[in-house]
């Protein structure tokens, strides 16, 4: 079956598109180690024109690892009914009440769940229902922003670690029980490398978390923020992104540790319903 697989580059930044793979089926392991190679050496994938039902989609997502259960909603139940892998994303409400998350605001350059001791691996996400226009995501390649950073940055960074920010989502939205920062030097989050090595391929990437509240140790706040602001004004060229432009039946899976992702705005009159699941990862190093 692998030998039908398609693989067509769809910038020469990062990611591409797989076709002649239907995921509702049993993939034979040839097939999946296509699949991961693939994934491997262009971070983000997409196969476009699914039809999936909640067991297909977690099945094909168990391929690549295992899965981390999806928080629990407002109310402490799961979000798909039987299905603790599955993280609704959506703005859609149904008696006043938002039936996922992140609802149709701006999500800024991120990286998922990069707060926790073990961030994921990498992230899986399914649309099921999209808007025509609005809503787009943009992929940031962060093992090529750092082979391009000036070379007196990358010394400055060499062996150094980053605090990612626990306080806010992606949506710029504050996390239950968490308060605004005073002073980001003590504010809460987990500690990683700046510069990571991807545990499968050897290469070195960046990884930054997300830009608020974040802060760069053994430097004082105002010397982090000084480095932050020059790491942050290189990455987010228009040389290091993306952008994908959805479409019902796409399946977007990104490799989080080399790569960012943030999403636009979109017209919350319209629908956006999506499930994700998540990869588990090990400590960044």
């Amino acid at each position: 079956m692998a030998n039908f697989i398609d693989i067509a580059p769809l910038s020469k930044r990062l990611g591409a598109e797989i076709t002649n793979v239907d995921l509702s089926s049993e993939l034979d392991s040839e097939t999946v180690d296509e699949i991961k190679k693939a994934w491997k050496k262009y971070i983000v994938l997409l196969f476009r024109s699914q039809s999936l039902t909640n067991q297909q989609y977690v099945n094909f997502s168990k391929n690549l690892g295992v899965l981390d259960e999806a928080p629990l909603d407002k109310d402490g139940k799961m979000m798909v009914d039987g299905f603790p892998e599955l993280l609704i994303v959506s703005n859609i409400e149904e008696n006043g009440t938002a039936v996922g998350s992140l609802g149709n605001l701006e999500c800024e350059w991120h990286t998922d769940m990069s707060y926790n001791p073990k961030p994921p691996m990498g992230s899986c996400l399914y649309a099921i229902e999209v808007p025509d226009e609005g809503g787009n995501t943009g992929f940031l390649n962060m093992e090529r922003a750092y082979e391009t950073l000036p070379a007196d940055l990358k010394e400055t960074l060499a062996g150094k670690r980053i605090k990612h920010d626990a306080t806010h989502n992606s949506a710029g939205q504050m996390r239950q029980g968490m308060t605004k920062p005073e002073d980001v030097t003590k504010s809460p989050g987990a500690y990683h490398p700046i510069i990571r090595t991807h545990p499968e391929t050897g290469r070195k990437s960046l990884f930054l978390g997300r830009r608020p509240n974040a802060y760069i140790e053994s430097f004082s706040s105002s010397e982090s923020e000084f480095l932050l602001d020059r790491i942050w004004s290189h990455i987010t060229q228009s040389q290091f992104i993306w952008e994908h432009k959805w479409r019902k039946g796409d399946v977007l899976l990104w490799d989080n540790r080399n790569a960012m992702h943030r999403r636009d705005p979109f017209d919350n009159i319209k629908r956006r319903y999506m499930h994700r699941t998540q990869i588990s990862g090990d400590s960044p190093f």
